[in-house]
């Protein structure tokens, strides 16, 4: 492919080492090294003028290093005369921060039960905030997959698009768990209510959900299971798990509603704290993700994890993007 280049960040080169394999083109030279005050230091090694530059860099490990490095790659390259630079980013950071939260601590929520004091939130639209970075960086165009609300696609000024790891989901379930057509498909929250009636109708089953409210981050109060799993295998989906605070305790009340077996299907598999421990304690047959995050750690530590390879997704968007072909057809499709 003429006229195209693609470089990695340090957070995921066996993900980017897959990209450009499909592409049939070799990985582009470009070395990071820290000073020692701990400044990140990007040189690109080779000639990029004129070319369409493709910057793979997912939103894992050290998080705000790794962003600093992208942002630093973008301008590097913009500023050598690149005609066009799209960001691949996988998993995108701070998705999570993308509304300011009607509750903070107990305390002010406390608060505001008893109307002494109306609360109004202090916290940033962090996701906004990396959006505008990354335009003002350079970048031309963005591509990354399942972003936890689709929303942050209207923080950009620039194109984005959100690849979904839909399809790649139902060629794992439909290849891997013998009995799907008698399976429900379950969401751990009120929010993925929309991901799991999709994958629903596309196997033709019946979907459930849990509606849980929590005290505080990373901590989950209660939950109510709204839907009949009893004799069936239940597969939770969601777009990503951090502790597995959420799916271990969505887990144990599925197998109390009766379900025969639990699968868990997740994008972005972060597992940061206790999360290992949690999934080789719960009552999972399989914990699948895939690899827009490193999982090679994650699956040593853990026998029930298993990867999905989105690689190809990726790839098939870069080729299209840079032969100004539609890349609508990536989400109902697996590329092979």
């Amino acid at each position: 492919m003429p006229n195209i280049k693609v470089f990695s960040g340090s957070s995921h080169p066996d993900l980017a080492s897959r990209i450009v394999d499909r592409l049939g083109i070799d990985l582009g030279k470009v070395v990071t090294k820290k000073f020692s005050n701990l400044e990140t230091c990007v040189e690109i090694g080779e000639s990029v003028r004129g070319e369409d530059v493709y910057i793979v860099q997912s939103g894992s490990g050290e998080i705000n290093d790794n962003l600093m490095e992208m942002l630093i790659m973008i301008n590097a390259c913009k500023i050598a005369s690149a005609s066009r630079v799209t960001a691949v980013i996988p998993c995108f950071p701070y998705a999570r921060q993308d509304k300011k939260d009607k509750t903070g601590d107990d305390k002010l929520a406390a608060l505001m039960k008893t109307n002494e004091w109306k609360f109004r939130s202090r916290a940033p639209i962090s996701a906004k905030l990396v959006a505008n970075m990354l335009s003002v960086a350079g970048a031309d165009h963005i591509i990354t997959m399942d972003l936890h609300a689709s929303q942050i696609q209207g923080f950009f000024d620039i194109p984005v698009d959100n690849l979904y790891a839909e399809p790649a989901v139902l060629k794992w379930i439909r290849e891997n768990i013998a009995e799907w057509r008698n399976s429900i498909i379950v969401s751990p929250d009120a929010g993925g209510a929309k991901r799991v009636t999709s994958i629903a109708d596309r196997l033709n089953v019946e979907f459930a959900l849990i509606h849980k409210e929590r005290k505080k981050a990373n901590e989950v109060a209660s939950m109510v299971l709204v839907g009949d799993v009893k004799d069936r295998v239940a597969i939770l989906v969601d777009d990503m798990a951090d502790t597995c605070g959420t799916i271990c305790h969505a887990a144990d009340k599925l197998v109390e509603a009766g379900a025969t077996r639990v699968y868990a299907i997740l994008t972005h598999g972060i597992f940061s704290g206790p999360a290992i421990s949690r999934i080789n304690n719960a009552c999972f047959e399989a914990v699948v993700v895939t690899n827009t995050i490193p999982q090679d750690g994650h699956m040593k530590d853990c026998p029930k994890i298993q990867c999905i390879d989105v690689s190809m997704m990726f790839a098939e968007a870069v080729r299209r993007t840079h032969n100004g072909e539609s890349v609508s057809y990536l989400f109902s499709n697996v590329p092979y």
